[in-house]
């Protein structure tokens, strides 16, 4: 044998254990990879309860809006309703009807 390949041997001896920790590892990390995409997916995929109760308080939110708007509109309409504007009495009744369709949705603030 020469020198150059008794070196290789001895570096590749040398080197030997520490490649198998390294496949070990390597295996390891491609048989769970996986896993933990899968488990990362589910995560993405499902909403926790903060999550949902943040959504639900937007949602109500956006609604209290929309009813006081509404209301601000309905009480400008009425009062041209009753200066005589017949387009006015029009749209009164239809954000009274909008407003009635919202209320229901909208949770009672509880009296203490």
């Amino acid at each position: 044998m020469n020198p150059r390949s008794i070196r290789a041997l001895v570096l590749l001896a040398a080197t030997a254990p520490m490649l198998g920790g390294c496949i070990v590892r390597t295996a390891a990390d491609v048989v769970t990879a996986p896993v933990r995409v899968a488990g990362k997916a589910v995560d993405l995929a499902t909403t926790s309860q903060s999550e949902a109760d943040e959504k639900r308080g937007r949602e109500i939110r956006k609604r209290e809006e929309r009813l006081g708007a509404l209301d601000r509109a309905y009480r400008r309409h009425l009062r041209e309703c009753a200066d005589g504007d017949d387009r006015a009495c029009d749209r009164a009744r239809a954000e009274y009807r909008e407003m009635q369709d919202i209320m229901p949705t909208i949770p009672a603030e509880p009296d203490y």
